[in-house]
């Protein structure tokens, strides 16, 4: 054990916690199959317990970040010094209505967004349609305001739930977010672990319907066979990424194991044994291209984190 693990073991000595695996490798866990050692990656279990382990590394003075499905992640070779909290224990959900007509599905952050989804569905809901097929957890799409065909989390969300840098839990409204294309901009030091989405009577036969629109639709343009983060890079006002690249003539370009893919430029896979590095030079090479040919600056949709080999 190393001496970074050494103090993540004592700084959360005594507590009754999740699973912990010590010096683990993300590519047994991130969608990409790719990435460096994490010193620590803590099971979160419960609302209270994810307050407690804050407070526990904030005092130790040790990094820590909250990680749901891990799909839209990258870590770099070097690995991630720090302790990530993985909110697969977070999985509640319940659906409730009130008065006046009004509907929510209130999730926790490890939730998955298909969960969610299948939930409203199943309750004749309809407003999440858009997240079908989306693969991450509710703390990501907050947090990153995830989206697609039209509509984005911001529009469905009424409030968020979060836990700040002190271990403290507050309800924020959805007027007090100051969400933005594919991001929220919650304050850096807060983590999601609740969200309440707003919803509206529908008839099941047409969200189903449009689900399994959306979701044909997902596996024709996009390369659900091989291993990726899904969209690389965010779209450019009027411009998606993929088809700027693949007007910049870089669809099929590849690097090691890692692939700008040839069904869908905006995806790198990873073909095999690709390594975190073989898709950041991708994404230096695509960056590069674009502004040199283009004036355009290109920025990830993905997140980058860790240390560099």
């Amino acid at each position: 054990m190393t001496a970074r693990s050494q103090a993540i073991q004592e700084a959360l000595s005594g507590m009754d916690i999740g699973k912990i695996l010590y010096d683990e490798p993300m590519s047994r866990h991130a969608s990409l199959k790719l990435g460096g050692r994490v010193d620590a990656l803590v099971m979160i279990e419960s609302e209270g317990q994810l307050g407690e382990v804050i407070q526990r590394l904030k005092a130790g003075n040790i990094p820590f970040m909250p990680v749901g499905n891990l799909t839209n992640i990258i870590v770099r070779d070097g690995g991630y010094r720090g302790v990530m909290l993985w909110m697969h224990g977070l999985d509640q959900v319940a659906c409730e209505a009130e008065e006046g007509g009004q509907y929510f599905i209130r999730a926790q952050a490890g939730v998955g967004l298909s969960r969610v989804v299948g939930l409203a569905a199943a309750e004749e809901l309809t407003g999440l349609e858009f997240c079908t097929g989306i693969p991450g957890s509710v703390g990501g799409a907050v947090w990153m305001n995830a989206g697609a065909y039209g509509a984005e989390i911001k529009d469905v969300v009424s409030s968020v739930t979060v836990i700040d840098g002190r271990g403290e839990k507050k309800t924020l409204r959805r007027e007090e977010i100051a969400f933005a294309y594919r991001r929220s901009n919650l304050p850096a030091d807060v983590m999601v672990c609740k969200a309440c989405f707003i919803l509206k009577k529908g008839s099941e036969a047409q969200i189903r319907e449009r689900m399994s629109q959306i979701m044909k639709w997902r596996q024709e343009k996009h390369p659900l066979q091989y291993p990726s983060a899904g969209s690389v890079f965010k779209n450019l006002p009027g411009l998606p990424a993929g088809k700027l690249i693949e007007e910049l003539g870089l669809k099929g370009m590849r690097r090691g194991d890692a692939q700008v893919s040839k069904q869908h430029a905006n995806f790198i896979i990873n073909k095999g044994r690709g390594t975190a590095q073989d898709v950041l030079t991708l994404i230096s090479l695509i960056q590069e291209k674009a502004r040199k040919e283009r004036g355009v600056e290109l920025e990830t949709e993905v997140m980058i984190i860790g240390e560099k080999p």
